[in-house]
Parts: structure tokens; sequence; C-alpha cells
């Protein structure tokens, strides 16, 4: 690794910065995300109601940890379950949160996309 920081350089290409940690693309230090294997997921279904005040939330479990599937399939649940949601990539695993009893849905949507499912 290089002591030296670029600080100015008219070359537009040398000058680009990584959105993940800011540094100059030559001296990012992100680890690139895994491609998904959508066959080889397994998913976990449950339901939480701890520390939400009783409300009721379907949590996905055992997702890649890859910020462009979460985001995506996120956005899907939310959608077609008509309901807000969030994503994580907490620990080893992706974690999707939808608000309220939604495993009946979320289990039809996920094996369509070829998830398959627990719980």
């Amino acid at each position: 690794m290089k002591n030296t920081k670029l600080v100015y350089s008219t070359d537009p290409e040398k000058n680009r910065t990584c959105p993940g940690c800011g540094n100059v693309i030559n001296e990012c230090s992100c680890v690139a995300e895994a491609k998904v294997n959508i066959p080889d997921i397994t998913a976990v279904l449950r339901i939480e109601k701890s520390g939400r005040k009783g409300k009721t939330v379907t949590v996905v479990d055992r997702l890649p940890k890859n910020e462009k599937f979460l985001k995506d399939m996120t956005k899907k649940l939310k959608t077609q379950c008509g309901s807000g949601g969030t994503y994580k990539k907490d620990g080893k695993d992706g974690v999707i949160e939808i608000q309220g009893d939604k495993r009946t849905n979320i289990r039809k949507i996920l094996e369509k996309e070829g998830i398959k499912c627990k719980g």
C-alpha cells in the first residue's frame, strides 16, 4: 500500500472516489460484495414483538449480505405486502423486517423468486 495520498490531478479518472470508503479508487479498501446465487438461499421467516412496543414484525433472516439484493428484495416485499419495512446487514447475514404478520404473503413472494423458506 502506498503511503502517499493524491492531492491534485487534472485526469478525471484519477480523481474518482469510492462511494463506500471515500478513498481514491486506486487506494480503495472496500471489500467487493459477492454475487447472489438465488438457488442456494434458504430464508428463515419469524415473527418478533419484543423491543417494538407490542407491534408485530415479520423478519426474513439468513439472506445474503449484498446491499443491492437486500434493497431490491425489501422494496418488492414492501410493495406487494402493502406495508413498511427495512433491511439490515448485521452480523454474518442480511435481514429484512416487514411491519405486521405477513408470513404467508412473504413466503409466496420468495418462492416465486426461487428462494426456499423455513418457518
